[in-house]
Formats: C-alpha cells, sequence, structure tokens
C-alpha cells in the first residue's frame, strides 16, 4: 500500500478507508506538471495575512474548544499556528465569550484571529478591536432586530469593521440561506445559495468598503465545486474562501473535501482554504497539515479525481507502485504524452494507469483511458470499453480514438453554430 498521510503515522486507517486511500496515492500527472490557473482577485489584508492578489493560497482552522476555557483555547491557536495556520478563527456567541476573546487575544498577539458570529452580529461592536477579521452570515441577519432591514445591518457591519481596521467575510452556508432567496429560487437552492452571496457583494461595494472575502459552502464536494465556479465567474474580482462544511471524520472528510478543492484550484479559484474535519482537539491540527498537504498535491498534479484544466489537453498517470503489472505502463504513459502531442489544444482527459485495481474506475472519469495489465492494455471511452491491446498495438489504436473524438467534437461545434 502506498505510504498513508501523516494524520495515520503509527497506526492503522481505517479498514473502509483503505481502497479510497490507494485510490488517491495512485494519482499523479505523467505530463509536465499542471499550473494552477490564475485569477486576478483583489487582495484583502487580514492582519499580517494577506488573501488574493496573487498571494499564497492560505490554510487556516477553526478553534474547537469552549471559548470560555481561555487556557484550552490559547493552547488550540498556538498548536493551530505551529502548523501553519495563516488564520485562527474563534466562535463567539455571548458577552462571556467576547470577554474571554479578550484575553486570548492578550496571550496571542501575533496571531492572525477571525472571529465566526452566527445570530448574534450585534457583537460585532464588542469583538473587532480583538480580531483582524469577522465573519457574519447573511443568512442569520434576519433573527435579530427584524424591524431593520439587511442593508441597514450590513452597513453596521461595515462601519464596525472600518472604523477597527477589520477584513470581513461574507460566509453563506447551504443549511442557512436567507428565506428571502429560498423564496426567489424555490427548488434551486444552489442558485439561492450563490445570489445571495453575490448580493451581499452588491451591498459591500454600494458602500464602498471592498475588504472583504466570500465563502459558499455545502456538504456535498459537487454543490462545493458548482457554487464555487458560478459565483467566480460572476465576481471574479472577489477572493474566495473555500469549504467543504460538516465534511466528517478522517479519512473520508479529507478525500471529500479534496475532491472539491482539487477541482477548484486547479481552474485558480479560492485564495484561501479550511480543511474542516471533526477531531479531538488534540488532533485539530491536523485540519492544517491536510489543507497543506491538498496544496502541494494540485501544485504537482496529484489528484482524487480527474480536474479540468480550462482548454487543452490533459493528460493523468498513476505513478509506478507495487500494484502496476507491467513496468511497460511507465513507457506507455510516455509514449501517450508523445503521440498525442498533436491534439494539444483540445480539451481531452487521457488516463494511463497501471494496475487493475484502480484502472477500470479511475478511466471511467475520462474521456480516453488505458488500463495496464499484465500483457494486454485495454482502451476505454469513459465508461465503455473498446477493446484489450498488447502494448505494442495499443498507441495506434488510441490515436484512431483520439482523431475520432476529437472529428466528432468539432462536427457537432459546427452543427451547434449553424
Amino acid at each position: 500500500m502506498s505510504q498513508v498521510p501523516q494524520s495515520f503515522a503509527g497506526r492503522e486507517p481505517p479498514r473502509s478507508w483503505l481502497s479510497a486511500w490507494n485510490r488517491w496515492a495512485t494519482l499523479a500527472a505523467v505530463s509536465e506538471k499542471h499550473p494552477r490557473l490564475q485569477r486576478t482577485t483583489r487582495a484583502v489584508a487580514v492582519g499580517s495575512t494577506v488573501i488574493g492578489g496573487g498571494a499564497p493560497v492560505v490554510v487556516q482552522s477553526m478553534c474547537a474548544t469552549k471559548t470560555r476555557d481561555i487556557d484550552a483555547t490559547v493552547a488550540q491557536v498556538h498548536q493551530l499556528c505551529a502548523a501553519g495556520a495563516g488564520i485562527v478563527r474563534i466562535a463567539v456567541d455571548n458577552e462571556l465569550e467576547v470577554e474571554a476573546l479578550a484575553e486570548i487575544r492578550r496571550q496571542c498577539p501575533q496571531a492572525v484571529l477571525s472571529v465566526d458570529l452566527q445570530e448574534n452580529y450585534r457583537l460585532a461592536a464588542r469583538v473587532a478591536p480583538l480580531v483582524d477579521k469577522i465573519r457574519y452570515n447573511p443568512g442569520h441577519l434576519h433573527h435579530l432586530e427584524r424591524q431593520k432591514s439587511v442593508r441597514e445591518k450590513v452597513a453596521w457591519l461595515v462601519a464596525v469593521a472600518r472604523d477597527h481596521n477589520c477584513a470581513l467575510r461574507i460566509g453563506v452556508n447551504c443549511g442557512s440561506v436567507a428565506p428571502e432567496f429560498l423564496e426567489r429560487y424555490p427548488g434551486d437552492g444552489l442558485e439561492a445559495l450563490v445570489q445571495s452571496a453575490v448580493y451581499h457583494c452588491d451591498l459591500m461595494e454600494e458602500l464602498g468598503f471592498e475588504r472583504f472575502v466570500v465563502s459558499l459552502k455545502d456538504s456535498d464536494p459537487r454543490n462545493v465545486i458548482a457554487a464555487n465556479e458560478r459565483f467566480a465567474a460572476l465576481r471574479p474580482e472577489v477572493p474566495l474562501h473555500l469549504g467543504v462544511t460538516e465534511a466528517g471524520m478522517p479519512p473520508e472528510g479529507i478525500i471529500k473535501t479534496r475532491i472539491a478543492f482539487e477541482q477548484l484550484l486547479a481552474k485558480g479559484i479560492g485564495e484561501t482554504i479550511r480543511v474542516s474535519l471533526t477531531l479531538p482537539n488534540s488532533r485539530k491540527h491536523e485540519e492544517v497539515l491536510a489543507g497543506k498537504q491538498i496544496l502541494e498535491d494540485v501544485a504537482n498534479g496529484r489528484f482524487l479525481s480527474v480536474p479540468e484544466f480550462g482548454d487543452g489537453l490533459n493528460i493523468i498517470s498513476c505513478p509506478s507502485c507495487s500494484r502496476v503489472e507491467n513496468e511497460r505502463f511507465v513507457e506507455l504513459a510516455e509514449q501517450v504524452r508523445e503521440l498525442t502531442r498533436y491534439a494539444a489544444r483540445h480539451k481531452i482527459t487521457i488516463a494511463v494507469m497501471g494496475c487493475r485495481v484502480n484502472g477500470p474506475g479511475e478511466t471511467d472519469d475520462a474521456d480516453l483511458g488505458l488500463w495496464c495489465g499484465p500483457t494486454v492494455v485495454n482502451l476505454k471511452r469513459r465508461s465503455q470499453k473498446l477493446g484489450s491491446f498488447s502494448y505494442a498495438e495499443v498507441l495506434e489504436r488510441l490515436k484512431i480514438e483520439l482523431d475520432r473524438l476529437i472529428a466528432e467534437r468539432a462536427a457537432a461545434e459546427s452543427s451547434a453554430s449553424v
């Protein structure tokens, strides 16, 4: 088995997860590393940390300790910072926790702190002098001061942030979308999520405030991908905080999270990330380690899923490991890269997989797939098997299928334009 992640060092990973980890561990880019596509967002200063504007992606986390337990929370802030968290978030829901936060800040003067406000947005004025960023949930603003409009409440939050040199995060969650937007987009919770975020961006900018980031979170990684892609297309200048809410326990929670993150990060979407895991407090820093690992893997072309890199040919291949059934697999992957250079401008994914354990499933996600057995290579088009060929024969057939796919897409585009 491939080396397990650091969080499992010295102990056996859950049996139910071994196949999932092995599935990830066998995926890597065989061709030149795919650079993370870049998009230009505005830069948002959060204390000494910068989100967006071309800065490195910031990994952040959140304390799981009771905020009123000052010693435990201070220890966890230090724990997370030591692991590499660029921002540490702390929940504050009442006046007692505001008092505790003041002492936490005194003991953690160098930490970049964000406060998480849910239903009691009025606490912002008390916590703003103590933190670098305030997160509010648009779906909870209606709970207090119902006589006031959302715009009035956002204007107040902006004034507090401006007066105390704080950034803001518009944090929209699938489980708490503002009722107004659920009514406006009946049956389409995803669009309600996106449009709620867009509306709050509009409010911020009408108020002349641009020091904000946005998060659109869901427990389904597919919805996280879709929501963030939609939002990024509508508001490309706004930095995005990525997260899969309620991801669960590791390792499944890490896998679920990285499915969303790698798809988005590969397209340049996401300026800060948080991996949300169910962990005992002593292991909370593993969220940060998992986030850093995902960023490193994306930068080096290692993916659990098949990402789309925009226009152009995308070749993926698993690295050689003990399960490879024919050492010619590595040579074949290199030959595929050379053979297909003429198709570089076509948006096609080709997967070359080295064993029967992962080959059949992984190649289902690719436009054309080759999974390599001891003596033959199985050629597929998505989930359809085209046949088994010797290592000497398969390249000729691959070129036929690649040319056919290119021709079919060209014909479809031509018909659509008529």
